[in-house]
């Protein structure tokens, strides 16, 4: 599954870049526009690795990343257009990982992530996380378990299977076929119809629960995990 890139950059025109090209990169990019909702979103989806502007309204990026550290060990880089190294020590005392000054390339940006993501995993694609966390939801598969406010829901494996998928790439657009290859494997021969069987499964059990994230259908082409 995709590896799952966070961005929080309030110049919207520098983070639709970025998202245009780690997109095209195969990595699942969610937004956030300022501090307060990128640090929100970063415990609500867990991403892979967060891109963090410095200069941001609610919280600022030093406070984002102090706060992301405190909880874990997700890498971070930091981006910024301050160039003075009293800057860089800042960032990098705040607990992140790299650190890139605007303007910059996008190949720099490329490169650096896939570093980062090897220096702290060992492989840029790093083995995913068997349990997800959302606001009243938990997709655990070692236990194969789904709770839902609370309450520990019975699901088919192929409905958890495939809102595990879903949810593993917050954001992400799933044609019906790559669900089938992702859930199902290539041997299955039946009809694209049966991911909307379970989709509207999982809905009856989902619907409704939180309004943070949502089981969404893109219309002429599939469906996706959407965090707010």
């Amino acid at each position: 599954m995709a590896t799952s890139v966070l961005v929080v950059e309030d110049d919207r025109n520098i983070a639709e870049l970025l998202q245009i090209y780690l997109e095209k990169e195969g990595y699942a990019v969610t937004m956030a526009f300022d501090g307060g909702q990128g640090l929100s979103k970063y415990r609500a989806i867990r991403p892979d690795l967060v891109l963090l502007d410095v200069m941001m309204p609610v919280m600022d990026g030093w406070a984002v990343c102090r706060a992301i550290r405190a909880d874990g060990n997700t890498p971070i880089i930091m981006l910024t257009a301050k160039g003075e190294l009293d800057d860089k020590v800042a960032g990098l005392k705040s607990g992140a990982d790299d650190y890139i000054t605007k303007p910059f390339e996008m190949k720099e940006v490329l490169a650096r992530i896939e570093a980062v993501l090897r220096r702290s995993t060992g492989a840029v694609s790093e083995k995913k996380k068997q349990r997800l966390v959302f606001d009243k939801l938990i997709i655990d598969m070692e236990a194969f378990e789904l709770t839902v406010d609370g309450k520990k829901v019975d699901t088919p494996p192929k409905e958890l299977e495939l809102l595990f998928c879903l949810a593993s790439s917050p954001n992400r657009v799933y044609t019906r076929n790559q669900l089938l290859d992702e859930v199902w494997d290539i041997e299955y021969f039946g009809d694209s119809r049966t991911v909307d069987v379970h989709i509207k499964r999982l809905r009856d059990k989902l619907e409704f629960v939180s309004k943070e994230w949502n089981l969404t259908t893109v219309w002429g082409v599939g469906y996706k995990f959407e965090v707010f």
